[in-house]
């Protein structure tokens, strides 16, 4: 089996950024060698009010919906659903200072994309 290179970033939902706390809630992982981008993620609303009891978790998974959107090329990411795996990825992985944020840019090999998304998803999320 052909090992294939990929990069990815956990989603993290930063309801308070001067407090510096975070709770992880996706992964996004692409893969040029496969043209594979996905995000995968897991939206607990005990664990996000543990964090902050005025989220609301709604918009926490209407965020992640859009990044999804984003990741598959449809039409729920707007007009970045429109660009190549490539430059979506870039889009998804750039700083931002809103409630849903990625963490840096990580690499690693792996035989399945979709399989290693999932791995990622379970070790980082939970």
């Amino acid at each position: 089996m052909k090992r294939l290179s990929y990069q990815y970033v956990v989603l993290r939902c930063v309801p308070r950024p001067d407090r510096e706390e975070f709770l992880n809630v996706g992964v996004v992982l692409y893969c040029q060698a496969a043209d594979f981008l996905d995000v995968a993620w897991h939206c607990d609303a005990d664990r996000l009010a543990a964090l902050d009891p005025g989220l609301d978790p709604g918009q926490v998974c209407a965020a992640l919906e859009f990044v999804e959107g984003v990741a598959r090329g449809d039409s729920r990411g707007g007009a970045a659903s429109g660009q190549p795996p490539g430059p979506r990825f870039g889009f998804l992985k750039a700083p931002r200072s809103t409630v849903l944020q990625p963490g840096p840019v990580h690499g690693g090999v792996t035989t399945d994309p979709a399989r290693q998304l999932e791995h990622l998803l379970e070790r980082l999320v939970g």
